[in-house]
C-alpha cells in the first residue's frame, strides 16, 4: 500500500503481471485508459487490470491510496 500526494499527470504504462488499486481520499483523480477516461472523486476507487495501458492525472491536488504488490514497479513494465 503507498499513500500518494500528487498534482498533474503521470507518463503512460502498464503493469504486465498486476492489478493495480487506486482510493481516492481527497482532490480529483483520472485514469486514462485505452478507450475510456475514469474520473474518482472522494471516496472512489478503482482496478486497473492488469496488462492494460494506463495514464493518470490529478488535475488538483489530490490525496490517493494505491494498493498494488511489492513486487510492482511504479513507472510500469514498458
Amino acid at each position: 500500500m503507498r499513500l500518494g500526494v500528487m498534482q498533474g499527470e503521470y507518463h503512460w504504462h502498464k503493469h504486465d503481471n498486476d492489478d493495480e488499486f487506486f482510493y481516492v481520499l481527497s482532490g480529483r483523480f483520472i485514469i486514462d485508459l485505452e478507450g475510456r477516461s475514469v474520473e474518482l472523486l472522494p471516496n472512489q476507487g478503482f482496478v486497473v487490470p492488469k496488462g492494460v495501458m494506463q495514464c493518470t492525472r490529478a488535475p488538483e491536488k489530490s490525496v490517493i491510496l494505491m494498493v498494488e504488490t511489492a513486487a510492482i514497479v511504479p513507472t510500469g513494465d514498458g
